[in-house]
């Protein structure tokens, strides 16, 4: 079958593959809230608070991506997020549980001025000071004097997440991220050299990789993210949900990971011995199955990504384990 993703105009490809925006984004209130628990760089397992900030959509058009669909279409007031951090923590402060780490996750990146202005750097570093890490996410290009700002801001350390999504240089283009590797070095240099430290978010089965090849890929995009300086990578499923991903799944240049990659993925990666792997376990049901054996599979993820040694998989007369 012909490919469906054209070689030029990519961006408006993208665009016009969206469904509607449904709901009302409210922008005094961040899209989601909750503590969960991760190994810290420090080796102890410790509370993470994670805040999904409401405002504009990244100015970037990732092939992916979906996290549009909770975005605003005005920027932020000033003002704006630093409310929504502070009704986050007076969550965390009325359940007794302030968290050591805090992530603060708003759709794209912490370091566009037109999602989140600087005048609100201040506050939200004040909101956070209890932390002993903070977390935000970054596009490459935005790595600079705003993250070193942030940096002498906070109380505690700083922590950039960056989304290589793959070190493959051909499926990274056809991303539509607006970067290459070389770039994503330049980046990490930066962060290391002003002693930030390094998240990296990688995708299980991108489009246009599957199979062998896509856990190759995996597993050689975190040897790069590792020698890049990163502490930690974060494997991502890829998803449907954007239109885009359906298109490229109907022409089969998309092939969503099953459960049993996205495990294949963490063991790999493990066995590394690099630094921190974390699979991600949000809304895995669909990469399942097997409804038999899934919460226990999802426990077991869960279970390796706090003690960051790999068990056996979980045996299941109904599939296999597959």
């Amino acid at each position: 079958m012909a490919s469906v993703y054209p070689a030029r105009g990519r961006t408006a490809w993208i665009l016009a593959q969206r469904p509607p925006r449904t709901g009302k984004v409210d922008p005094e209130a961040p899209q989601g809230v909750f503590l969960e628990m991760e190994r810290l760089a420090s080796g102890e397992v410790a509370s993470s608070g994670v805040v999904f900030i409401t405002n504009r959509e990244c100015p970037w058009r990732c092939l992916m991506c979906d996290l549009w669909k909770g975005t605003t279409l005005e920027s932020a007031l000033e003002g704006t997020v630093p409310r929504q951090v502070e009704h986050a923590v007076q969550g965390w402060l009325e359940s007794g549980a302030l968290p050591l780490q805090v992530k603060l996750y708003n759709s794209g990146s912490f370091f566009d001025l037109a999602a989140i202005p600087f005048a609100d750097y201040g506050p939200i570093a004040r909101q956070v000071g209890f932390a002993r890490r903070v977390v935000v996410e970054s596009h490459p290009l935005l790595v600079g004097d705003r993250a070193r700002a942030l940096r002498d801001l906070l109380s505690g350390s700083l922590e950039v997440a960056l989304g290589l999504e793959t070190a493959h240089p051909e499926v990274l283009a056809k991303l539509n991220k607006g970067f290459d590797l070389r770039q994503f070095s330049r980046a990490a240099e930066f962060l290391a050299a002003e002693r930030i430290a390094l998240r990296v978010f990688l995708l299980v089965n991108p489009p246009f990789l599957d199979g062998p090849s896509a856990l190759e890929w995996v597993v050689k995009s975190s040897e790069y993210a590792f020698a890049c300086g990163a502490s930690a990578v974060a494997l991502i499923p890829t998803r449907v949900g954007n239109g885009a991903m359906e298109r490229l799944r109907q022409s089969g240049e998309f092939v969503p990971p099953t459960l049993a990659e996205l495990e294949a993925a963490q063991t790999a990666v493990l066995a590394l011995g690099r630094g921190r792997v974390f699979a991600d376990t949000w809304d895995l049901e669909p990469f399942s199955s097997c409804p038999r054996c899934f919460a226990d599979r999802r426990k077991r993820l869960e279970r390796v990504n706090l003690a960051q040694r790999d068990e056996p998989s979980v045996r299941c007369p109904a599939c296999g384990g597959v």
